[in-house]
């Protein structure tokens, strides 16, 4: 026997259908969530990042940008908690990322190359737990909010805000699993999702309102797409104009599924 003999691989089979691929994305979920059982720390992000960043900034900045809104830390409160569901959309985004890069590196896409399945149920599978990350990390966070006074003034406008942060966090995820399948490493991946993530959360409306930056940023932050979310989720959740980010969120939604989609799978088959 030859121990250094290449891996025998198995492609997927063009013809599996659409029950065949949801079969596969059902086995490859539970297989995530296998794992995650097995590594509740893979879970500390979702549960600690909401606590963290909505104390620090309704404690930190509550007052000084309160103060700026007219209202004090209350109003502050009620303009970032809307903002911070925005916020967590894409930095769960991010693990997907990484995560999928790790199983690259530690042999388990291999395994996979092995078996008939869908290629793109893989990906789907992986989105559909991030999302599932996400949901955890949004319910932590209006625990949190409940608790330093934030005051839902529309029960069904929270839900749809959750409901658009969720379909637009899904989107980002591909942007994450490109970057997932090309880079050499999980800390490449980090690194470039900190380049992306930091401009367009700290160039919004999540934070703090547009009207005190330079015109330059208020100029980017106008076209941001973190400022539409936080704002259709602000609108939702605390009453104000709703429709035209609502719009502008689902077009960068659809935009960036439709175009980053196909690439990530793409990419990953070719690599697999």
């Amino acid at each position: 026997m030859n121990p250094t003999a290449p891996t025998i691989t198995v492609d997927a089979d063009p013809k599996i259908g659409l029950r065949g691929h949801l079969r596969h994305t059902g086995a490859l979920i539970r297989r995530n969530l296998l794992w995650i059982k097995q590594d509740p720390e893979s879970m500390f992000d979702a549960i600690l990042m909401p606590i963290i960043f909505t104390l620090l900034f309704v404690y930190v900045f509550g007052g000084s940008i309160g103060q700026a809104l007219g209202g004090g830390q209350d109003a502050y409160v009620q303009y970032v908690i809307p903002g911070m569901i925005a916020m967590m959309s894409m930095n769960i985004a991010q693990g997907v990322g990484t995560g999928f890069n790790e199983d690259f590196q530690k042999g388990i896409m291999d395994r996979f190359r092995s078996l008939p399945i869908g290629r793109a149920s893989v990906l789907v599978a992986k989105v559909s737990v991030e999302l599932m990350r996400l949901l955890v990390a949004i319910t932590v966070l209006m625990i949190v909010a409940l608790l330093v006074g934030f005051d839902v003034e529309n029960w069904g406008g929270l839900f749809a805000a959750i409901g658009l942060s969720a379909l637009f966090g899904s989107a980002i995820m591909w942007i994450f699993l490109v970057l997932g399948v090309t880079m050499k490493n999980a800390q490449s991946v980090q690194a470039m999702g900190f380049l992306v993530m930091m401009p367009l959360q700290f160039g919004s409306s999540i934070y703090a309102p547009p009207a005190s930056m330079p015109g330059w940023l208020q100029s980017f932050t106008d076209y941001n797409p973190m400022s539409n979310l936080a704002d259709a989720c602000r609108g939702l959740m605390t009453g104000g104009p709703v429709a035209h980010d609502l719009w502008m969120t689902l077009g960068w939604t659809a935009l960036l599924t439709a175009v980053m989609a196909p690439v990530a799978i793409r990419k990953y088959t070719k690599k697999s």
